[in-house]
């Protein structure tokens, strides 16, 4: 085979045809993995969604709405039930706060607002600083665990900012960034049950008379 000059054009068309057989073998590439990424996080999200709520016997996965938050966005939720009975909420919350960027958290509640459990999903923290919230908050040593708390009383804050749990050693931002997460997460679950939240609090009305049987959808 007669051998290209190497001219403009010649050259032009071998980074062409270059390009175009990498995409290709991106794309194949792509559409092998796709079935197995989307397998990962299905799994990733099943095991989180018995880590925050206990004793459900439907899929959660597959009864969700989206309920807005104070911000004005709106937030994924997860309903858990016990036969026809709700026994409590996932909410997948967020926050861009964090020292590194977004912080991505599932909330388990119960149907009043108590916080039973929460799972990271994603978050990008400082390694040994940040990076523990996977487990600092729910520790119970001194003022550190937030589960059990009733998220109606009011909004989670760190104990610099004149509230009562303690933020992670030397990693307050990060602190802050996910009790942002989760008190966002309790926004759209109020928006669920149809009442209002205090915007400066973030408490709501007495949940006494809260109806669980007749959640609002959008």
């Amino acid at each position: 085979m007669k051998k290209l000059t190497s001219t403009l054009p010649n050259m032009l068309l071998s980074l062409g045809i270059i390009c175009i057989v990498a995409g290709a073998l991106l794309a194949s590439v792509n559409d092998l993995t796709a079935g197995e990424i989307a397998a990962s996080k299905q799994k990733k999200l099943e095991s989180a969604l018995k880590q925050v709520i206990d004793g459900f016997d439907n899929n959660p996965s597959e009864e969700t709405a989206y309920f807005p938050t104070l911000a004005g966005d709106s937030l994924k939720i997860y309903e858990a039930k016990r036969g026809e009975e709700l026994i409590g909420v996932a909410v997948e919350s967020n926050s861009a706060n964090g020292f590194n960027g977004n912080i991505k958290v599932l909330v388990g509640l119960d149907t009043k607002g108590k916080l039973l459990n929460y799972s990271v999903l994603e978050q990008q923290e400082t390694p040994g600083l940040g990076t523990k919230m996977d487990e600092w908050f729910r520790t119970d040593k001194k003022q550190q665990s937030v589960i059990n708390k009733n998220l109606s009383d009011g909004a989670l804050k760190v104990s610099k900012d004149g509230g009562d749990v303690d933020a992670i050693t030397a990693a307050t931002i990060s602190s802050r960034a996910f009790l942002d997460a989760v008190n966002r997460a309790y926004q759209a679950f109020a928006a669920m049950k149809g009442i209002q939240v205090d915007e400066t609090s973030g408490a709501t009305e007495s949940t006494d008379e809260w109806d669980d049987t007749t959640l609002k959808q959008d």
